[in-house]
């Protein structure tokens, strides 16, 4: 009996995706499963062209697909032709409403394992309300537009910042070369100076790295420590980068919000394994580091 063959599409390769990517081939090996890992750079084309190819090759035609897609859409038509094909579909860090929809056809199994990126959102605003408790402005750095996890932590944020809170707003790409760059553009802005803002925020810890860098490379040294005193704040927390980066003094806060594959590879191996549809909806556990009150703290000592 061939073992099952598990396609893992994944958005491009910044440090949190190759989390991913090492979790889900870890797991897969203590399963007996081959995974194939692919990476889009970013490209929503490309990540679509790459799972329609491996849905067409009959011979080496994955058991499950899962995928953590680039746009708000899901991939819906691939994941239409997949589960007409007979082949698993495993969202990751999305959720769509065509989930439901696809389960209705119970030959294989369809559902999605995910961070909650509203709720991420969320502790994101209480953070900000910690460590601003008489109120200011944050820069915060959000994903790219077109990314349904970028618009849902921008929506849970405005769902639990103070109104003495205001936002401006940049977007990068979820890498720190792209962070870097929008930053670095912001800051010849004659309107950005660093007493006008009281703490950067990211949706990834990633972007936080490249926001700091720009400061870094910031020619005059008045300005340069201005900037890196200003609190900066991501979203991730693996253990070995983003809560490192907190206990260094490197960035002041981030979420922790880790990887989804390997609980993703799991369920999707039993269902296939058994026959039983898995839930629906799973979502990993999150939680502020340090803790808000912790932040607040720190924030009135200041």
């Amino acid at each position: 009996m061939k073992p099952l063959r598990l396609l893992v599409s994944l958005p491009n390769r910044n440090h949190y995706q190759q989390e991913q990517a090492k979790a889900a081939i870890h797991r897969a090996s203590q399963l007996g499963v081959e995974a194939r890992v692919l990476d889009a750079d970013n490209n929503p084309v490309t990540q679509s062209q790459q799972v329609v190819e491996a849905l067409q090759g009959h011979e080496a035609r994955p058991d499950a697909v899962l995928v953590e897609p680039l746009t708000s859409t899901a991939l819906v038509k691939a994941a239409e032709a997949a589960v007409g094909a007979g082949v698993g579909w495993v969202l990751l860090n999305s959720h769509a409403d065509y989930v439901d929809r696809l389960r209705s056809q119970p030959k294989v199994p369809v559902f999605a394992v995910t961070r909650d990126h509203i709720e991420i959102g969320r502790i994101q605003g209480r953070q900000f309300a910690a460590l601003l408790p008489g109120g200011g402005v944050v820069l915060y750095i959000q994903g790219p537009n077109n990314s349904g996890a970028a618009v849902q932590r921008t929506e849970g944020m405005e769902s639990t910042r103070p109104a003495n809170i205001a936002i401006r707003s940049l977007r990068s790409q979820w890498t720190e070369e792209s962070a870097y760059e929008a930053v670095q553009a912001w800051l010849r802005l004659s309107t950005s100076r660093p007493e006008s803002i009281g703490v950067v925020g990211c949706q990834y810890d990633g972007i936080a790295a490249g926001a700091r860098k720009a400061f870094r490379d910031i020619s005059s040294t008045e300005d340069r420590d201005r900037w890196l005193a200003v609190p900066v704040t991501g979203v991730d927390g693996l253990p070995d980068e983003g809560q490192v980066w907190v206990n260094r003094g490197e960035l002041t806060a981030t979420v922790v919000a880790l990887t989804t594959t390997a609980v993703a590879v799991e369920m999707v191996v039993k269902a296939l394994q058994t026959g039983v549809q898995p839930p629906p909806l799973t979502l990993v556990e999150l939680k502020s580091y340090p803790a808000l009150d912790t932040l607040a703290m720190k924030a009135k000592k200041k």
